[in-house]
Parts: structure tokens; sequence; C-alpha cells
């Protein structure tokens, strides 16, 4: 019994890494199938609603935080429109023109993007005489090349044949660019955000019911052949379902579990895994071409992810050695930076968090 308690940290990891390539699978299969993207992300809400909403407002019964004020609804409405909206639409068009294996690879670049955006704005201090700070600039560097070289340069192919959109690569690795930079926009907007609502699990719902609509207008624009909407196929159905109840309630439930017993760290150094089987799985059930100048982009996104996160736990190591109780305090601060890979697929899922991505200032309040 002790064994399985301390490895069950382990196993839920690796239990989410194949829930994000899954997501990443079944979704280019649906669209593979006739589906659209837009149709997609609207029906993926539905469900996700469905599922988080009553949980939300019975446990926030007696509390009433499932209200809102026009400072959370405008915050939420904003996060909604950027993180997912935004974000998701650009993430599954990607994954329609290019391939599930390459936006898993794509979405590892949150935590690079994110760093440059909050360096940008002077949320994050960079000292480029400290090894650290180098090792985040050096590891965005090597992130961005990576992604590029998925994007420019294919070199021979090693596996398969093309089943759709082989000419609209390069749009598609654009339009997974967009879905990081608006995912990363929404990490940064969290920390005002969680504070106008601070109950997690009704914030959650707020933004999957508010992303449904705002995505079904966007859809109702983006395809005006209203027979889009309709769902032909039971594939088409449980893709969707799917992408709704296990990308929302399943992961948020056992990432949140999982950083509680070991902290971001941990839960990020499984991360680019789930690109490993969604690029595997991709190869073998639905026939994808493998590059080498993918293959070699995507490593090159990996590395850099883990250069990035190197840097950051040494500014968590030396936190721990000024106070031993920084611990949990730097763990609930790198909760959102961290979890993503896909990122991109945690959309409905919400963390404490008081400062943005990679930020070198501890909190001053919990």
């Amino acid at each position: 019994m002790g064994w399985l308690e301390s490895n069950l940290p382990l196993m839920a990891m690796l239990m989410n890494q194949f829930i994000y390539a899954g997501i990443s699978l079944s979704s280019r299969l649906a669209f593979v199938h006739g589906m659209k993207p837009a149709v997609y992300v609207v029906y993926r809400h539905v469900f996700a609603t469905i599922v988080i909403a009553p949980i939300a407002y019975f446990s926030g019964r007696n509390s009433g935080s499932y209200h809102l004020n026009l400072k959370s609804f405008s915050w939420i409405f904003l996060i909604s429109l950027i993180g997912i909206t935004v974000n998701q639409n650009l993430f599954f068009e990607g994954i329609y023109l290019s391939s599930s294996s390459t936006a898993s690879a794509m979405a590892n670049l949150v935590p690079a993007f994110t760093f440059v955006i909050a360096a940008c704005t002077g949320l994050e201090k960079v000292n480029i005489r400290s090894v650290r700070s180098i090792a985040k600039i050096i590891g965005t560097v090597v992130c961005v090349s990576g992604a590029m070289s998925i994007a420019l340069l294919k070199g021979q192919k090693l596996l398969n044949k093309s089943i759709m959109g082989g000419d609209n690569w390069l749009l598609g690795c654009l339009s997974l660019c967009g879905s990081c930079t608006a995912w990363s926009v929404w990490l940064i907007l969290q920390v005002p955000a969680s504070k106008s609502h601070p109950d997690h699990l009704s914030f959650s719902a707020w933004m999957c019911f508010m992303a449904t609509f705002q995505s079904a207008v966007v859809t109702l624009f983006v395809e005006q052949d209203l027979n889009a909407w309709k769902i032909h196929s039971l594939l088409e159905f449980g893709c969707s379902l799917y992408a709704g109840v296990m990308g929302s309630a399943v992961l948020f439930f056992l990432q949140a579990w999982c950083i509680s017993k070991r902290g971001p760290l941990f839960s990020a150094m499984f991360n680019p895994l789930s690109t490993v089987i969604a690029t595997v799985l991709a190869a073998i059930l639905l026939h994808e071409e493998i590059y080498v100048g993918s293959l070699l982009g995507a490593i090159g996104v990996i590395i850099g992810l883990y250069v990035v996160i190197w840097g950051k736990a040494e500014e968590v190591g030396v936190k721990e050695d000024e106070d031993p109780k920084s611990q949990v305090n730097s763990s609930t601060e790198d909760v959102n930076i961290l979890m993503d890979n896909e990122s991109c697929e945690k959309t409905c899922s919400k963390t404490d968090l008081e400062q943005p991505l990679l930020s070198s200032e501890s909190p001053s309040r919990r």
C-alpha cells in the first residue's frame, strides 16, 4: 500500500499525458471525418459546461460564489474570449491544417512565449548577470528555433503519406503559434481576473459557459453553412464529448491533485511525454506524416522547455534556501505556468496564481 500511495502522482501524471495526446488525436480524427474545428470548439464547451456547472453550483450554493458582479463578469468575459475562444479556435484550426503531433509539440512553446510577454510588459525581471535569467532566455530561443524548424524545415519524409492539409502546413503552424500566444496572454491576465472572482470552480464554470456563446458567435461568422453544425456520426459526438469531459473535469482534478502532492515542477517534467505519445500514435493510427525537420524541431522545443523549467527551478531552490516555508508558496505561484502543454487542453482548469509566469518575486499574500 505504501508503494502504491507514493507512486500515485506518477501514475496520475502518466494518465494525464495519455489524455492530452488522446484529445489531440481524437480532434484530428473528427476533422478528418468532416467536422469543422469551429463547431468542434462549441460542442466541446457545451459538454464541459454541462459537466462542471452543476458541480460549481451545488458546491458554492451556500456561499453564493457562483454569482457575478460587473467587474468579475468583465474579467471572465475577456479571458474567456482570449484563453478559450481565440486560443482554441486557433489551436484546433492548426491541428486541422497541420497534424496532431505538430500541435502537441508546439504547445510546449507556452512557457517561453509567456516569459517573453511578461518580460516585455515588465512583469518579469530579466537580469543578464543571473544564470537563471540566462537559462530562461536561452530556453526561449531554443523553443522558438525549434518551432521555426517545424514550420519551415520539413526535410526528408520519415513515415507515412499525408491524409489532409499538407499544402497548408505553414498556415497551420502559424495558427498554433497564435494559439500559444493567446494562451500565454491568458495566463498573465488570470492574475487580476482571479482576484475578482476567487472561487476557482465557479470561475471555471463561468469561463466554459461564456466561451460556449462566444465560440458559437464566431462559428456563425466562419461557417455560413448551417449543415456544418450537424453531428454526422457517433465518432464526432464521442470526440467532442471526450474533449469536453476529459479536457475539463478529469484533467482538472488529476492535475490539481498531483500539484498539491508533488508541486508544479514535477508536473511540468511530464509535459513533453504527450508529444511523444501523440507523435507515435498519430503515425500508427492516423498515418500522419513525420519529417526529419519536424522531428528535430520538436526535440528542440522540448529541450528549450526543460531549460526554461530549469531556470525557474533554480529560483524556487533559492527561495527554499531563504525560507523553508517558501516551497508551498512557490508551488502555488507556478501552477498555471507549468501545468500546460496543451496546453492548451486544460482550458477550464483554474488554480491559485498571484503572479504571472516565471516571476522572480514571491507573492505578498495568499
